[in-house]
């Protein structure tokens, strides 16, 4: 037994310090794993909570028809008794008596099973409050870690400590590109102009000369 305690705690202190990198590095994630928990026990609790309810029903159930059994079988035993016939009341009061046990019997059962229930539904509602809780905590856990994560991002970026040569050059290098493809287009779009102002000043001057010739 020694032994086997010794490794059960070594392995649960492996598992330990295996979800406490895990927290570590993604505590979101392990939140959500716990979340994930806490809905499968509120969910077995629901269950509980339904099969008391048919508990409860089925003892009603019994409870009224043990009652009704119970007078029924006291009618017939005075009925019985009224007509002289012994043999018949000895059987109605053996069965009116046994229905008595009976429904006395389950009038405390019905009671249990209904104080149960409440207590159940009560446990129940209070996991379902603490349950939706967690889920506001999660939100703003959430939230906190997007800004926690937008705060890094920006400062890696405005950082003038260690990012400004690098941030420089990149606008720096878009720049002279912005001004290579301007000039580019600039020599395209005058070249054309050019070549169309020839063009046309050739036709022109041939139309002229044809007039002068003739």
């Amino acid at each position: 037994m020694g032994l086997f305690n010794r490794i059960k705690n070594t392995i649960a202190a492996d598992l330990h310090e295996v979800l406490d990198q895990k927290e570590q590095k993604n505590p979101i994630s392990v939140l959500n794993q716990y979340l994930r928990q806490c809905e499968q026990e509120v969910e077995k609790v629901r269950k509980l909570v339904e099969r008391q309810h048919l508990l409860k029903d089925e003892f009603t159930r019994e409870y009224t028809e043990a009652s009704k059994l119970a007078e029924k079988r006291k009618y017939q035993a005075e009925i019985a008794t009224k007509a002289g016939e012994t043999e018949l009341y000895e059987f109605a009061y053996q069965e009116q008596v046994q229905y008595e046990e009976r429904t006395s019997r389950l009038k405390e059962s019905l009671a249990g099973a209904t104080q149960h229930l409440l207590e159940l539904e009560k446990k129940y509602e209070e996991m379902k409050h603490k349950l939706k809780d967690m889920y506001i905590k999660r939100m703003e856990l959430m939230g906190r870690e997007n800004m926690a994560r937008a705060h890094y991002k920006m400062n890696q970026v405005l950082d003038t400590t260690s990012h400004t040569n690098k941030s420089e050059a990149s606008f720096n290098e878009m720049e002279s590109y912005l001004d290579r493809l301007e000039q580019q287009v600039n020599s395209a779009y005058y070249r054309n102009t050019i070549d169309s102002r020839i063009a046309q000043l050739e036709k022109e001057m041939k139309k002229e000369e044809s007039i002068t010739i003739s």
